[in-house]
């Protein structure tokens, strides 16, 4: 329900600016009763999906930069289903990134379903590319790694998605909270991409869905 509720809003403009909406249409259009509607509109407020201002007069709304991505992802599914798939090729320039992938990666819970899921054992270390946009992937391509837990915290889940680079099979890895951007990838290998590569910040690399 989550994007048919977002797709109705950016059909009214939502994705664009501001829009004010009237809780009994906007009901109407979904055809949910106007409590369901409220209810739609805070759950997607209270993952960041939307912005909304509740004035006396109804509630302005606008589609974020978050909910934008997940309607491109529900939109490449659908290019998926109805049109030959294509290749899908990403371009973005190495950055360093925050020193954090070789710990997370280290970590027997993570190293085990990696090298499960993907089928080989990571680098301890990232490959990260600034994007020009926002990477939105089918979701249908997704990977998923679990959580887990040890004797002293919890570490989170993530999704993984293979790609090719030059050759190298290797996978994004997208955890499912994060800090960072959209227009981050951070990419986990079976060897160390930037000696491998011969390349360094500023250097454009071509990553290619698998």
């Amino acid at each position: 329900m989550e994007v048919e509720t977002l797709k109705r809003l950016a059909l009214m403009g939502a994705n664009r600016e501001q829009v004010s909406l009237s809780s009994s249409i906007f009901a109407s259009s979904l055809g949910t009763s106007t409590q369901t509607a409220a209810r739609r509109l805070s759950s997607l407020e209270d993952e960041g999906l939307i912005t909304r201002i509740v004035t006396s007069e109804g509630q302005r709304v606008r589609i974020t930069d978050k909910g934008m991505l997940r309607l491109r992802s529900e939109y490449l599914d659908y290019k998926h289903v109805f049109e030959d798939a294509p290749e899908i090729v990403i371009k973005g320039k190495v950055v360093t990134g925050l020193g954090e992938g070789q710990y997370y990666i280290s970590l027997d819970g993570y190293r085990r379903q990696f090298n499960q899921k993907l089928g080989f054992d990571p680098f301890p270390g990232t490959l990260n590319l600034k994007l020009a946009e926002p990477f939105a992937p089918p979701e249908q391509d997704a990977i998923k790694i679990e959580g887990f837990r040890d004797e002293n915290r919890t570490f989170g889940g993530c999704k993984c998605y293979k790609v090719n680079i030059r050759g190298i099979r290797c996978a994004i890895v997208r955890a499912d909270r994060t800090s960072y951007p959209p227009t981050l990838l951070e990419i986990i290998a079976p060897v160390n991409m930037r000696q491998t590569l011969g390349i360094a910040d500023g250097d454009e690399v071509e990553v290619k869905l698998e």
